[in-house]
């Protein structure tokens, strides 16, 4: 079963983090079959608009730290660092407009995806979490995200806090685009990536051209902003150990 699938609609594709077993979690697989599904689907002149989302109604959980733990280690392990560091490059290069579906749970590298979304549509009683604080970590992708596309307050209250925002209060803050019923979210999510592919072919990827021309910076320096405020710790470390996901 594919970690990542894609699923072409007329103008538009979603990309399904799939991984339902393991509540969609992040491993090396997944991390680069998402980087090439973002590369593909940028490239093709065909598709408009993007909708990311998790299968069987979840968005994602964070890192799979049973993966990473497994005896023997994973063939990705050495290099999952530049693995994820390309997922995020990825989604920062692409020139078509990406919408995220929140539904039930995005938690910490899971949350990094849902804020790296143009524009997030949020379930009532779903929640976003950047809570690597609370294990000692950094969140350096969560925060680049965050700082990129929200004032330094927003930022704050979720990378300092590490607790879990819902919905109402995301659309409040401007981190999600709107709050919807929980059942309702992935039938708005498709409407609108469908909507956003229905307007004149090139306008939507101009405008977030024009957008982005005001941050004229790199995908590699910006994310080198947040990595280099500091060590990381191991995400397998005994203090995060049983708590990433």
């Amino acid at each position: 079963m594919a970690t990542v699938e894609t699923i072409a609609h007329d103008g538009w594709a979603e990309l399904v983090l799939n991984r339902p077993e393991r509540r969609n979690a992040i491993d090396g697989d997944l991390g680069m079959a998402l980087a090439g599904a973002l590369r593909a689907l940028d490239t093709d002149d065909d598709v408009r608009a993007i909708l990311l989302r998790g299968a069987e109604g979840s968005f994602c959980s964070g890192l799979d730290l049973k993966a990473f733990r497994a005896d023997p280690p994973p063939e990705w392990l050495p290099k999952f660092n530049v693995i994820w560091r390309a997922v995020h490059t990825a989604l920062y290069d692409c020139r078509k407009p990406i919408v995220g579906a929140l539904e039930r749970f995005a938690i910490n590298g899971g949350a990094a995806l849902a804020l790296a979304a143009d524009l997030l549509l949020a379930g009532e009683t779903a929640f976003l979490q950047v809570g690597e604080v609370q294990l000692g970590m950094r969140a350096p992708f969560n925060i680049a995200w965050l700082r990129l596309r929200h004032p330094e307050s927003v930022a704050a209250r979720l990378a300092l806090t590490g607790r879990r925002f819902t919905g109402p209060e995301l659309t409040g803050m401007g981190v999600a685009h709107a709050c919807v019923p929980d059942a309702e979210v992935l039938v708005r999510a498709q409407e609108m990536a469908n909507e956003l592919a229905s307007y004149p072919a090139g306008a939507v990827m101009g405008a977030k051209a024009a957008i982005r021309a005001y941050n004229d910076t790199s995908a590699s320096a910006w994310f080198d902003k947040a990595a280099a405020t500091g060590p990381v710790t191991d995400p397998l470390s005994p203090r995060a150990a049983g708590r990433g996901e």
